[in-house]
């Protein structure tokens, strides 16, 4: 509760309020397209960006984004600067080689930079291994639809 107190008056303050949203839906196709990518990238990440819109205070993940990416074991690099200025981009989600989905510091560097909604996913890519997280790294929950 007082973190969303927090969120709103940050908000406020840096003009952002018509990113407000109580609830994150995320279709199922998109949740089970993150589950697929995650197990044929292994043992590399992947990344991508989240597309979506804030619609009757809930924010809709509809789709991925896909950009240029460099990729290892050891992390992705996206090249942000190449996405469309249309399009729709609310955040990201990429994969980490094994169990751990906690963001690290260059996850939360990418987080504060690019979007309020950010997902992880870890082995062994099931939907019980997805973390997800807003723009300060905090956790936060969501719903598939």
């Amino acid at each position: 509760m007082i973190q969303m107190k927090l969120n709103n008056l940050f908000s406020k303050i840096l003009g952002t309020s018509k990113y407000q949203f109580e609830e994150v839906h995320i279709d199922k196709e998109v949740i089970n397209e993150i589950m697929s990518i995650a197990k044929e990238a292994y043992p590399n990440e992947f990344m991508a960006l989240l597309e979506g819109k804030i619609k009757d205070n809930a924010l809709k993940i509809t789709g991925l984004i896909f950009l240029p990416i460099e990729t290892s074991n050891e992390g992705a690099v996206m090249q942000v600067f190449m996405q469309p200025l249309m399009s729709h981009s609310v955040g990201s989600v990429h994969s980490h080689p094994g169990p751990n989905a906690s963001p690290s510091n260059a996850d939360l560097e990418f987080f504060a930079k690019n979007g309020f909604f950010h997902m992880i996913i870890a082995e062994p890519y099931d939907r019980d291994s997805i973390r997800s997280y807003d723009s300060f790294g905090n956790s936060v929950g969501y719903k598939v639809i």
